[in-house]
Formats: structure tokens, C-alpha cells, sequence
């Protein structure tokens, strides 16, 4: 590391604290020429991988337009924004764990729809409605009977959430 106050190359830490939840590392420096001091901070860099479009064309990983995705799916839900963070977090240390420099936009699909699935049950079905192109009611009646299998709900009170006929403590 060169000193930012004579550019010499020689300096050395002096102290090393975790700091921001242990994501990075503060470090106290001093020139070994002018003898100024410094803080430096360190983080990993973490690439995401490329996102691979049905249609061939890749573009980089958007987390704003995955946020964007989810928050319209859980507007209006009693979901916290602290949930939907770690929801994000979730998908994206999946993703980097795969260890593969593109994936399917269908893969980073199913696991926005997983993300869904626990966080709230309505947003789910709106997402997949959108995600898997619904085109007719037996579609949702399908899905719904889907999730409430996944779920060991009854059905119909699963479609009554969805419907927004009843409360949703304890449902969604």
C-alpha cells in the first residue's frame, strides 16, 4: 500500500479490527518513511454471475431490478423490508455459491420464487403468475393446489388468502 502523504510503497499495519457485521477489515497504517498515519478498509469482491436471458443475450446481475421484482410481488404484504433483505442476501450468496460465471435467468426465477414461497404465500402466487405466464384461472387453481400440497394447507383456505376474503396472520 503506497502512503498517501509521500507515495512511498514501505508501510505497515498497525492495527486490524472487523469492522461493518465482520464484511470488512479496518486497517491503522504507518509510512515507514514519513511516519504518517492512515486507515485503510478492505473488502472482498464478490462477482456476481451473468445473467443468461431465454432469448441468448446476457447482461450483468441487477440486484435493483431482483429488489424491484420482489417488492411488487410483496406489495401490499405484511412483509418487512428487513425480510426481504435477507431474502436478497439469500439469493445472492446462492448464486455465488454456484461458482459458475452465468446463470439461466430461469434459475435466478425459481430461486426469487423459493425466496417467495417462505416469505409470503400471496406474493408467490402473483410472481409465478407473472414468471410462468399464466394464461387461464385453472393455472392459479393449479399452482394454489400446488403450494397448499408443499405447504400441508387446505387448498380452499389458501385460495381465500389469495382471494383476500380472510385475515392472513397465521396464513401467508
Amino acid at each position: 500500500m503506497h502512503c498517501p502523504f509521500c507515495g512511498e510503497a514501505d508501510t505497515k499495519v498497525i492495527d486490524s479490527r472487523l469492522v461493518a457485521e465482520g464484511d470488512q477489515v479496518r486497517r491503522r497504517r504507518e509510512c515507514l518513511s514519513c511516519r504518517e498515519r492512515f486507515t485503510t478498509f478492505e473488502t472482498a469482491e464478490l462477482v456476481m454471475p451473468r445473467v443468461v436471458k431465454q432469448d441468448g443475450t446476457r447482461q450483468p446481475f441487477d440486484e435493483e431490478k431482483l429488489r424491484s421484482g420482489l417488492m411488487k410481488a410483496l406489495e401490499k404484504r405484511p412483509v418487512s423490508i428487513e425480510e426481504i433483505d435477507a431474502a436478497l442476501n439469500r439469493i445472492r450468496f446462492r448464486l455465488r455459491a454456484t461458482g459458475e460465471r452465468e446463470v439461466k435467468s430461469m434459475q435466478l426465477g425459481e430461486e426469487v420464487m423459493t425466496e417467495l414461497r417462505q416469505l409470503d404465500k400471496v406474493a408467490y402466487v402473483r410472481f409465478a403468475s407473472v414468471y410462468r405466464s399464466f394464461q387461464d384461472i385453472n393455472e392459479f387453481k393449479e399452482e394454489i393446489e400446488r403450494l397448499s400440497v408443499n405447504t400441508g394447507e387446505d387448498p380452499v383456505d389458501v385460495a381465500k388468502v389469495l382471494a383476500g376474503n380472510h385475515s392472513t396472520k397465521g396464513k401467508a
